[in-house]
């Protein structure tokens, strides 16, 4: 039972389709003007906060487009923002967000992106760095998944 309490307050990172809580990590000291970086990670992780005080996260590809960082959210089922997926809920109450890249934390603020033209340039930029985004954008839009793309913007000064 101790050690059960233990390991639900400890860090616990998700593992691609399987939730997880806190992440852990270092939490990075600058901030970041150019996410280009982010090209050699094919996959990240996304803290979000719940009503109830205890995170979700969960494992997400991310793109970085003209220096801005970018996360996509897929709907399979169908299904509308932010209905269909825990962690596109929580973002909707608030937009706050923890990211885990290697094993730095960065603070920042996740914002659904409504541009058809800034739309447009993230998802080239998707299709750019994964196969399976090119595989899925070869038929055009229509034919795929409903994608939310969420821009990851900085925090505002508290």
């Amino acid at each position: 039972m101790v050690i059960a309490f233990v390991v639900t307050l400890s860090a616990c990172d998700p593992d691609e389709r399987r939730a997880g809580l806190w992440l852990s990590g270092t939490l990075a000291a600058t901030p970041v003007n150019d996410w280009a970086f982010t090209d050699a990670y094919p996959l990240i992780y996304v803290e979000t906060r719940t009503p109830y005080f205890v995170p979700h996260s969960v494992t997400t590809t991310i793109v970085s487009a003209n220096g801005t960082l970018y996360a996509p959210s897929l709907y399979y089922e169908g299904g509308e923002f932010p209905t269909e997926r825990l962690w596109n809920r929580n973002i909707a109450r608030d937009p706050d967000v923890r990211l885990k890249i290697g094993d730095t934390l960065y603070e920042r603020r996740a914002t659904l992106v409504v541009d058809e033209t800034e739309r447009a340039t993230v998802l080239t930029a998707f299709a750019a760095k994964y196969d399976r985004w090119r595989e899925m954008l070869q038929n055009g839009e229509p034919e795929l998944p409903r994608m939310i793309l969420l821009r990851v913007d900085p925090r505002p000064p508290a």
